[in-house]
């Protein structure tokens, strides 16, 4: 029985809770949160937060009613999973939604049933409560430590991105990727300076690594698998496709 005035669903995180410390309420591998009520609703209807990027962290830390627990602790996989059953709670399983259609180009209406949505498969042995990982680069050689990011990690890098764009001023080259590297690898080669692992990741991590590394990091992090399986009305072929997680993801169709 739920202890708040609302009413509550507890949730499984897809992490299980292995990846935090054993202190850490999250280690239970369970989160309470609350369905959505008008108070969440107002949070997805403000310009202002739409406009700052940042309405879908402010219904996530919400929607999270235990009250022992830090919200920028939770890792993204398991805010996905957070988010996923906040819609379902909200406005149902069933998500219509439009994609292209990778076989035409058009586009297409299609239905989404987000009950159906799983954890994605992983070896879980290889998720410690450190959350303390480590690669050895197939080209370089070298060796590197690093963790899975966290709901707080991913405020922190989009604050950065949009100050460095600032900075940039018209320049298209992204910073996206090595931001999420520099955040994520704490040490190279034994060496944990934070200086030296921003100028390494910048000049000197080299590209058949980098995609080594990211390949291994998907392997191993708890999240859900996002995808559905489309089916092209014009052609009738068949592919798997990422479900759309946006803003949208939250409006039920009469909203639009």
């Amino acid at each position: 029985m739920s202890n708040y005035d609302f009413p509550t669903e507890i949730i499984t995180l897809p992490s299980k809770g292995k990846v935090y410390d054993e202190s850490n309420p999250l280690s239970k591998g369970e989160v309470e949160i609350k369905y959505m009520t008008a108070k969440e609703e107002d949070i997805l209807a403000s310009q202002n937060l739409i406009k700052k990027g940042i309405v879908l962290d402010k219904l996530f830390e919400s929607v999270v009613v235990s009250k022992d627990i830090n919200v920028g602790d939770i890792l993204i996989g398991d805010k996905n999973a957070i988010l996923l059953a906040t819609r379902i709670l909200g406005y149902g399983a069933q998500y219509n939604v439009t994609v292209n259609d990778p076989f035409t180009l058009e586009q297409q209406q299609v239905i989404i049933d987000l009950s159906k949505v799983e954890t994605k498969e992983i070896d879980e042995q290889l998720l410690n409560s450190e959350n303390r990982y480590e690669f050895e680069l197939p080209t370089s050689k070298k060796k590197i430590v690093f963790k899975l990011l966290s709901h707080k990690d991913e405020q922190d890098i989009n604050t950065e991105i949009a100050a460095l764009q600032r900075l940039q001023k018209g320049e298209s080259v992204s910073q996206d990727v090595t931001t999420r590297f520099r955040y994520m690898i704490q040490e190279v080669d034994g060496n944990s300076d934070r200086g030296y692992i921003n100028n390494w990741v910048k000049n000197g991590f080299l590209s058949k690594d980098s995609r080594a590394f990211r390949k291994y990091v998907q392997s191993i992090t708890p999240d859900l698998n996002l995808t559905f399986n489309f089916i092209s009305d014009i052609t009738g072929e068949e592919e798997v496709l990422d479900i759309p997680f946006g803003i949208s993801f939250f409006y039920p169709s009469e909203w639009l």
